[in-house]
């Protein structure tokens, strides 16, 4: 295994976000990570990163727990793209992805920074100051800067993404979704991708991930992970699944009215506002 999570906790202001929590993720392995809003994905996603304390537990990369790699060899390994990323300076779209290999001279970084861009759908943006361009642009123009980072990498790579397709229209969403998993199953890069559009994970994951206040409610396929129970415990969200002949499900929600919103018990607050653990989030599915 190339990420290993084991007994995560992660604290904010004190109190617990991320409880107990383990999980594995493989080399050549696309993992999406489900669940609705505050369910505690960035915050993982942020302590995977280094950017949050680890209160509980252990995370291990490549066989070394994080502590034990330098900031400038785990950088040459790990990349990481956050949920917003706000560029106010006239940098250019190039300038931008040419962030992903500053110590390069421009002779060596240009052919890996023209690829990205033309892979990303951004080369025609190549001169296009960033503060100009759509959410959507700025999303694959910080989504190739990150992939700079590691697109020659010698090494197990790993690759967290924080909902880097919420600004995207479908078709670009497609294309993004289709090169994370030509990443993962060609390059062999381990791939940990935080979305809320199911059907999105449902399509081009291996694994899905599936949070509820901070914990691990299921883990395992997407046929195992998305049934009309799991997503009207978790989300308080009526739907049917359909099983697409292209082997995958697609949920579709029902039309009960309001009153079926969030109808769910399991999402009335209690006194633990804990989530039962399925022993399957302890396994590599």
């Amino acid at each position: 295994m190339l990420l290993h999570v084991d007994g995560l906790g992660i604290h904010l202001a004190g109190k617990p976000v991320v409880r107990d929590l383990g999980f594995q993720l493989d080399a050549g392995e696309l993992l999406v990570v489900l669940g609705p809003n505050g369910a505690g994905k960035s915050t993982l996603l942020k302590g995977l990163a280094g950017e949050h304390k680890i209160a509980d537990g252990q995370v291990s990369f490549a066989g070394c727990t994080l502590q034990h790699w330098s900031k400038r060899e785990i950088a040459k390994r790990r990349a990481v793209m956050p949920q917003r990323v706000e560029v106010n300076f006239p940098l250019t779209v190039e300038e931008i992805v040419r962030l992903g290999r500053p110590v390069e001279p421009l002779s060596q970084s240009m052919p890996v920074v023209s690829e990205l861009m033309d892979l990303l759908d951004v080369a025609h943006l190549r001169y296009r100051l960033a503060p100009g361009l759509s959410g959507g642009e700025q999303q694959r123009v910080q989504l190739a800067r990150v992939l700079a980072q590691v697109w020659d990498a010698q090494g197990p790579v790993l690759l967290l993404l924080d909902e880097c397709t919420s600004a995207l229209d479908p078709a670009h969403q497609q294309q993004v979704f289709s090169l994370l998993r030509r990443l993962a199953k060609q390059r062999g890069f381990a791939v940990l991708a935080v979305a809320h559009d199911l059907n999105l994970a449902a399509r081009f994951a291996d694994r899905l991930l599936l949070l509820h206040h901070g914990q691990c409610y299921i883990s395992g396929k997407p046929f195992e992970v998305l049934s009309e129970t799991v997503l009207a415990a978790v989300y308080g969200l009526s739907a049917r699944i359909i099983k697409l002949e292209e082997g995958y499900p697609l949920v579709v929600p029902r039309d009960d009215g309001p009153e079926a919103v969030y109808a769910s018990p399991s999402l009335s607050p209690s006194p633990s506002n804990t989530a039962p653990v399925n022993p399957s989030c302890r396994q590599a599915s």
